[in-house]
């Protein structure tokens, strides 16, 4: 399966943006879509992430409250409501697809190609 990230830019710190992650080449439905960022220096971080067969979710803590991970397989998309951004946020986002629940990042094999999200203050 083949991921497309979009919807980063610049917001200022309180703002909202929202990603998308669309895929194709696969059965979308049958797989989770999962959020991870990553600034310089750093390695990736779990940001949430939705399953495939309940549409169950899980956050990190530090996006729990602020974030929304969704998915509507009618469009063959994954969604990343961010509100209430912070400075902290700042980093790329990737999306990543594969038939589990986790947030490992080395446990998925599918990637999108990132997405730039600045926050300033």
């Amino acid at each position: 399966v083949q991921l497309q990230a979009s919807g980063g830019g610049l917001v200022q710190a309180g703002g909202s943006l929202r990603l998308s992650c669309t895929a194709s080449g696969g059965t979308f439905s049958s797989y989770s879509v999962a959020w991870f960022r990553q600034t310089p220096g750093k390695d990736r971080e779990f940001v949430a992430v939705v399953s495939w067969y309940n549409d169950s979710t899980y956050y990190a803590a530090s996006v729990k409250g602020r974030f929304t991970v969704s998915r509507d397989n009618t469009k063959n998309t994954g969604y990343l409501q961010m509100n209430s951004l912070k400075p902290d946020d700042t980093a790329i986002y990737y999306c990543a697809a594969d038939r589990i629940f986790a947030s490992s990042a080395a446990q998925y094999d599918y990637w999108g190609q990132g997405t730039l999200v600045t926050v300033s203050s």
